[in-house]
């Protein structure tokens, strides 16, 4: 999934691509290098961020959709919005991309009639205290059990199962531990049965553990991008689409590899 962020604030590409014919020509760049979804969003989400008002996200982020109508691949809306989540799927977005997981109310009901797929994500707290001294008795337990209720919330309404993706919300309202231990036990999320997105691209957790800034972390999202998908992500949401596009293309190889194949080398 390639990250398009239309937003002046966002804490690794923010004021990049705010016009739509920028946001469009990354967007190309992006398919170019193997993307098979695009995420647009129009509202940061980073810690410290501050809302934004429905109709400056929607000026943001509807003109760069209708541009993409013809891309090729699945174009995912990441917003809390019910009113944008409507007007982006009738723009033709296949996915919404939701931090609340359709707990705004009005959100379920936004996606429910329609086919758009979704991606609900578990955060605590919001941007602007999210990550001040986030607390957990058993981090994975606790986010595994708020999942499946989203899940069960979410079929309760009628999105079917096959329409729904979970993510466990890395750097929201998660420390660095908390965020180590989701990543070494995301097979206990992937065991849900439904597919776990992993947002990892850049992040701070990376920068604590490298001592780099945001634009010096590729080589550690690379990494943590194999490790999620060896742990069982089914889709990686990435700034650097080519280099983790490339280690997954390795990574798979490897794991494809037949018995007798290796025997010979």
């Amino acid at each position: 999934m390639g990250v398009i962020n239309v937003t002046p604030d966002s804490f690794s590409d923010g004021n990049r691509y705010l016009t739509v014919d920028q946001a469009v020509a990354h967007a190309r760049l992006l398919i170019d290098e193997g993307a098979h979804i695009l995420d647009i969003g129009g509202e940061s989400t980073r810690p410290g961020a501050l809302p934004v008002t429905l109709e400056e996200e929607r000026r943001r982020v509807l003109p760069v959709l209708e541009q993409l109508s013809d891309c090729g691949v699945p174009v995912s809306v990441d917003t809390q919005k019910p009113a944008l989540m409507r007007e982006a799927i009738a723009a033709g977005a296949s996915m919404i991309n939701d931090v609340n997981a359709l707990t705004v109310p009005g959100a379920l009901e936004a996606v429910a009639g329609t086919p758009a797929a979704v991606c609900m994500m578990h955060k605590k707290g919001d941007p602007r205290t999210m990550q001040q001294a986030p607390h957990y008795g058993d981090v994975v337990r606790e986010v595994r059990d708020y999942l499946i209720m989203q899940i069960q919330a979410a079929e309760a309404a009628g999105i079917r199962r096959e329409r729904l993706v979970v993510d466990p919300g890395f750097g929201f309202g998660k420390s660095l531990e908390h965020n180590l231990a989701l990543l070494h036990e995301l097979a206990q999320l992937a065991a849900l049965g439904v597919p776990v997105l992993a947002g990892l691209s850049r992040k701070s957790m990376l920068g604590k553990i490298t001592g780099r800034e945001p634009g010096e972390r590729v080589f550690a999202s690379i990494a943590a991008a194999v490790i999620a998908v060896e742990n069982g992500a089914r889709i990686v949401r990435a700034h650097d689409v080519a280099a983790t596009a490339d280690a997954l293309a390795v990574w798979a190889a490897v794991n494809e590899c037949q018995g007798p194949y290796l025997s010979s080398l």
